[in-house]
């Protein structure tokens, strides 16, 4: 009886920590994701070609393809994801951006964070001086 308790109170322990660390790793980048400062986009300095640009935060962290052409941004395609993707999300809120030419547009309901992190990345990848990388 003794061994079986043992055994119970282990497997209680081993099922907290596992819990408790799942938590800290779904929060890990999380208030950084919240305080995520968006500068907005000036087109007038950015040549057509494919831009490249990330964020890093967590499970928020992306890397995206920015496209440009005659001066304005005509698709964006992820190359690394956020690690829960929905691709609804991304879908929507590229749209947004490709139609307002601007990271200056309301996060998509329900994933603010996740947003917030995409709009991130467009705007480094086209920041001339924040290390946009161009192809």
């Amino acid at each position: 009886m003794r061994k079986i308790l043992k055994v119970m109170l282990a497997a209680i322990i081993l099922l907290v920590l596992v819990f408790a660390g799942g938590m800290i790793y779904l929060s890990i980048g999380l208030k950084a994701g919240q305080n995520v400062v968006l500068s907005g986009l000036d087109m007038s300095n950015v040549h057509d070609g494919v831009y490249y640009g990330s964020y890093k935060a967590g499970r928020w962290s992306n890397k995206v393809a920015v496209t440009v052409d005659n001066g304005r941004i005509t698709s964006i395609e992820i190359l690394d994801d956020v690690t829960f993707v929905k691709p609804e999300v991304s879908d929507e809120l590229f749209f947004r951006v490709i139609e307002a030419q601007s990271t200056d547009i309301d996060a998509v309901s329900g994933a603010t964070v996740t947003s917030k992190a995409y709009l991130k990345s467009i705007e480094n990848a086209l920041s001339i001086n924040d290390g946009g990388n161009y192809e």
